[in-house]
């Protein structure tokens, strides 16, 4: 019994530690994306052709050495498709078009409704429990991240106003990962990370193909700055492959809504990010708004 609650325990702890790698990445990888978005050299949808093959070539590649090599089931193919086109074709989009046309509070604010998508989405289709706990966590942390940001004083770059394309973009965005989060978490379960991750970058990058010509023809790649060059390879690298090999390693260990809790995350690490590039400066209030975005990923695993 006592190995039991061990490996338990070992299993939620990793699941953490991997969804909080996964979203410290991402809280970097919003700088480099309206960096890029600013520089204008590559557009949205190149962007997103570079990331899905990028990523699609690297896990296939690491599945070659990787054992064991499992085959997808049939009945498993439309699903992982249909999480293909939810978890990274239109997620990726809505988010690299609502970026241009948001600005970064009203980016901030909108991704904050991910975790109560995911929650009630879970309770409905794979049935998730809805308990006190979860809601109070993500109550808790919501507060965290308004506190946070509503006295960002740093953030000057991207648009000057919000358009309704904008916003429209993000609730795209937050609905749509939440219900890959919230409803393939079986699917994930059956399969090894690599496996699933090689098959959903190449139908993610199947969907992107007929896009891909007038992308590429719309940017000029020659004209890319080395800073913003070394950015996109981050994009592509760390906040394609590397995370989204994190996630799946939480979602087969973590129920989906404190994956999607992590999000949260987001805010906290763009603000220390800030405080290391000396944009920015540490306040008590943001202190205290770093202590309820955690507290609240903390409770609401404790009462799970």
């Amino acid at each position: 019994m006592n190995q039991t609650l061990m490996n338990e325990s070992k299993n939620t702890i990793i699941g953490n530690l991997a969804c909080f790698g996964a979203y410290a990445i991402f809280g970097f990888n919003i700088i480099c994306c309206k960096n890029i978005a600013l520089d204008g050299n590559i557009t949205p949808m190149a962007l997103f052709c570079l990331r899905s093959f990028g990523a699609m070539l690297l896990f296939w590649i690491w599945s070659l050495f990787s054992a064991p090599h499992e085959k997808i089931d049939r009945a498993d193919v439309w699903k992982i498709v249909l999480a293909s086109f939810l978890g990274l074709f239109i997620t990726q989009l809505s988010f690299l078009f609502a970026i241009t046309q948001t600005t970064a509070i009203d980016a901030s604010i909108m991704s904050t409704l991910s975790p109560i998508m995911t929650l009630v989405i879970s309770a409905i289709v794979i049935k998730e429990r809805i308990t006190w706990g979860g809601i109070a966590g993500i109550a808790l942390s919501l507060v965290g991240v308004f506190i946070l940001i509503f006295n960002c004083v740093s953030i000057r770059s991207g648009a000057d106003s919000t358009s309704v394309w904008g916003i429209l973009g993000m609730i795209i965005n937050t609905v749509c990962f939440a219900s890959y989060v919230g409803i393939f978490k079986p699917v994930i379960q059956k399969y090894s990370v690599v496996t699933f991750m090689k098959w959903m970058f190449l139908f993610s990058s199947v969907m992107a193909l007929p896009f891909c010509f007038s992308a590429f023809g719309d940017s000029n790649l020659a004209a890319v700055p080395a800073d913003v060059m070394w950015q996109t390879v981050y994009v592509v690298v760390a906040a394609t492959f590397v995370a989204y090999f994190l996630i799946p390693i939480g979602q087969k260990r973590l129920k989906p809504v404190i994956v999607c809790m992590y999000t949260y995350v987001q805010p906290v690490i763009a603000m220390v990010i800030a405080l290391l590039m000396q944009i920015d400066h540490l306040t008590p209030l943001k202190l205290i708004a770093s202590l309820f975005v955690f507290g609240g990923v903390a409770l609401v695993n404790f009462k799970n």
